[in-house]
């Protein structure tokens, strides 16, 4: 099994990037916009936790502004470093390729997908896929009995259940992938796309807007950051 991919550090590093500058509650907000809170473990105190210690470890930059106008206290902004760029795409791309990890951690990186080019996201992809398959072809090989008895005990059930979880998990990245190969999505490099997490009827009763994401960078009244 891969070392976990920690799943909070991603969420919040992507979460920044795609402001170019955002304080710790437009992060929790972004987050809690996705309902990562339900499917995550990054909950309010983890988030906040997460951006000083991504700072101190020099993955994150701190910026001081101004008090509000309405009189409240000056905010920490948070940007990505150099570093914390690279981090983050290594942390996405082994999101997307590794198949021993929780779901919030594939739901994490399909979310940012389109931060990666198209070949590599295929390609990652289809290293998820073989992955699945070896895992799948060794609980058959090494887990099922030669020859199969006529009757399984419970126990065979736990095989059952993991060749299962295989399958559907290749079919679904398949699909992922035709989508991807017929142009579905605008990825990295493809120009200006419109950053969308909810469907067209909650985004209507919604107080949250869409984010115009350029192929120079990500432009949301936060700043700029480069591809």
């Amino acid at each position: 099994m891969e070392t976990r991919v920690p799943v909070v550090r991603l969420l919040v590093l992507g979460a920044v990037r795609q402001h170019g500058r955002a304080h710790g509650y437009q992060v929790r907000n972004d987050l809690e916009f996705w309902g990562a809170q339900q499917w995550s473990t990054a909950k309010p105190g983890s988030i906040y936790h997460a951006l000083k210690q991504l700072a101190k470890e020099g993955l994150l930059v701190e910026h001081d502004t101004a008090p509000s106008t309405a009189g409240g206290p000056p905010r920490t902004e948070y940007e990505l470093t150099a570093a914390g760029h690279q981090t983050y795409l290594d942390l996405l791309r082994a999101a997307l390729r590794t198949y021993d990890q929780k779901i919030d951690v594939l739901t994490s990186g399909v979310g940012f997908i389109v931060d990666l080019r198209r070949d590599e996201a295929i390609a990652l992809l289809n290293e998820r896929i073989a992955a699945l398959e070896s895992w799948r072809d060794e609980v058959v090989k090494e887990w099922t009995p030669d020859p199969a008895p006529e009757e399984w005990t419970h126990i065979g059930e736990i095989m059952q259940l993991w060749i299962h979880n295989a399958e559907s998990g290749i079919e679904w990245t398949r699909g992922l992938i035709r989508r991807l190969e017929d142009g579905r999505y605008v990825m990295a490099g493809e120009g200006v796309r419109s950053v969308e997490v909810l469907t067209e009827w909650v985004a209507e009763h919604s107080a949250v807007g869409t984010t115009e994401v350029r192929d120079a960078g990500m432009e949301t009244g936060h700043g700029t950051i480069e591809r």
